[in-house]
């Protein structure tokens, strides 16, 4: 069962299963063989590897790799909704594709919807003459405006859609960008509900994914990790789609209760709550982005805080984020939650800070709420901050006692005034709990909305 996965193993699976190699000329993916998985893991490759050295390659290639090349667009401008953007990079790239993050702002950092900021690879001005195998539009807004109003991505959307390439757009972006330049032309499209009324009658319809022939439309932040599956799918088959799919923790049909909550307490506060959430670089970029969206949506005060010497840091699949503040100068002030996100190489970094350590000593001496979601619910476990707590994932470098911490087949716990996840496609449900915890079931119900996400909001208590 997934949910009883190390965090090392969860995530050397994601790369001895789909491991995405850039190598001088291509792309490389492993083929599901057990036998040469067991071989590619003694290799000694991490999740958020995204490269590796000729003679790795080589050694690789040995056990069983197919070359892919397959190149993808994925454009930003102002206001673009930034869980849609980043998990589309984020899946597209664990799948093995070159994927390019655009700006079509007159610079390369991005702010988007909900306050993220986003480094751009290139400037969309860089991308016109190129040749992709895919153009995924993110939405949101004014985001899904300025992408409309950008002449040189009109130009290569068109481009893409004479020539029969794939392209796609979620949320807004189908209504308000692709109407207008006339690509859903007698092409079935879903959307966003608030603006499913704009898309042309006959051809909308109310599905989480639509798929008309090189076009695939979807309808918001809580659909976006089936777009970017689907888009796998298409660009490099169903194994690859199913296996990133099992690794990603999404699992329809799960049996076990989502939630679960021991020794519940009151989070409710008589002020708008303050989140900490520290990165690092090889942080996960999902999760990042995800809690500090969803948090802000339900107005919720998120300051992302780098313990690294930089605001920038470099996530685990590459996506390059812009945080609010270092963590020396967040370090100033107290806050009601501190929120750690996964990701291997994060997790050791935000372990290794020691300004982080006193921050989160204190919260817990104070009483206050904290959690982890992935491997980083280790760096609390590390710090001694989970005695006789129960957590949603398997402790690493533990021995015996402290793994019975961990409840099976759920995908976030509550116990008291921590909360774990087992992040990645977990970490939105980890969030309106949060929501939840804090407002109560109506606004993380309205919130869930706006994502387009189904809400599960009753908690089992145990």
């Amino acid at each position: 069962m997934i949910a009883s996965l190390s965090p090392t193993l969860t995530e050397s699976r994601l790369i001895s299963s789909m491991c995405s190699v850039s190598a001088s000329l291509h792309s490389i993916c492993l083929i599901h063989s057990p036998a040469k998985q067991r071989k590619a893991r003694s290799l000694g490759l991490r999740a958020s590897s995204t490269s590796l050295s000729i003679e790795t390659a080589k050694d690789i290639i040995d056990v069983g790799l197919v070359p892919i090349s397959k190149k993808v667009l994925v454009p930003i401008g102002y206001g673009t909704e930034e869980i849609e953007a980043v998990v589309l990079v984020d899946v597209l790239r664990r799948a093995g594709a070159e994927v390019t993050l655009a700006s079509v702002e007159q610079k390369l950092e991005v702010e988007a919807s909900s306050g993220t900021k986003l480094l751009a690879d290139v400037l969309i001005s860089k991308c016109s003459e190129q040749v992709f195998d895919l153009v995924a539009l993110p939405g949101g807004m004014p985001g899904a405006v300025r992408l409309r109003d950008c002449g040189v991505l009109e130009k290569i959307m068109k481009r893409q859609a004479e020539e029969k390439r794939l392209y796609g757009a979620i949320s807004m972006a189908p209504a308000i960008t692709l109407l207008p330049w006339r690509l859903l032309t007698r092409k079935k499209t879903t959307g966003h509900p608030a603006f499913f009324g704009k898309l042309p009658t006959f051809w909308a319809v109310k599905t989480n994914i639509q798929v008309s022939g090189e076009l695939t439309t979807s309808r918001g932040p809580g659909t976006s990790f089936q777009f970017a599956l689907s888009l796998a799918n298409q660009l490099f088959g169903e194994t690859t789609a199913k296996s990133l799919e099992d690794l990603l923790l999404l699992r329809d049909g799960f049996q076990n209760p989502k939630t679960e909550e021991f020794n519940s307490i009151d989070w409710s506060l008589n002020h708008t709550p303050r989140v900490l959430m520290p990165v690092a670089n090889g942080s996960e970029e999902v999760e990042v982005v995800t809690i500090a969206d969803v948090l802000r949506r339900a107005k919720v005060d998120v300051t992302v805080a780098s313990v690294e010497r930089s605001l920038r840091i470099t996530a685990s699949q590459g996506t390059k984020i812009v945080t609010d503040k270092l963590i020396g100068e967040a370090a100033e002030s107290s806050y009601d939650l501190i929120l750690l996100p996964g990701g291997l190489a994060g997790s050791e970094r935000l372990q290794k800070s020691k300004v982080l350590k006193k921050l989160l000593k204190e919260q817990q001496e104070a009483g206050r709420i904290y959690g982890a979601t992935n491997s980083s619910s280790t760096v609390l476990y590390k710090h001694g901050l989970l005695k006789e707590k129960r957590t949603a994932v398997y402790l690493s470098d533990t021995d015996g006692p402290a793994n019975e911490q961990m409840i099976e087949g759920v995908e976030v716990v509550i116990d008291g005034n921590v909360i774990t996840s087992l992040g990645l496609a977990t970490v939105t449900n980890f969030s309106l709990a949060i929501v939840s915890k804090l407002f109560g079931h109506g606004r993380a119900r309205s919130v869930s909305e706006g994502l387009v996400h189904e809400y599960r909001g009753n908690l089992k208590a145990s």
